[in-house]
């Protein structure tokens, strides 16, 4: 079995920081691109950031400038460092990954189970 579980989210004031943390255990073989989606109240869930294993990054438009992705292969971890956060930043946060688990020979996605990020005053 894979599993993701994440870590960091919280209340924070506009304008605060926050670092989010995901860590991958399980039998894995591999894991390709990892990332970040949100889900507010009432909408969808969108991407924030991805980032593959090589390091190239992407970056939904609303958070470009203020949000980093980063990730350490050796301990199959993703994170997001959230700067100037935004009341309109407040959502759900979901850790995705695709893992090649160590009895099958593709990737499939797997998702984290949610850090609420709250900003407000």
């Amino acid at each position: 079995q894979v599993q993701l579980v994440e870590s960091g989210g919280g209340l924070v004031q506009p304008g605060g920081s926050l670092r989010l943390s995901c860590a991958a255990s399980g039998n894995i073989f591999s894991i390709n691109t990892m990332g970040w989606y949100r889900q507010a109240p009432g909408k969808q869930r969108e991407l924030v950031a991805t980032i593959t294993s090589g390091g190239s990054t992407n970056y939904a438009d609303s958070v470009k400038g203020r949000f980093t992705i980063s990730r350490d292969n050796a301990k199959k971890s993703v994170y997001l460092q959230m700067n100037s956060l935004k009341p309109e930043d407040t959502a759900v946060y979901y850790c995705n990954a695709g893992v090649v688990p160590t009895d099958q020979l593709f990737d499939r996605p797997y998702w984290g189970q949610g850090t609420q990020v709250t900003v407000s005053s």
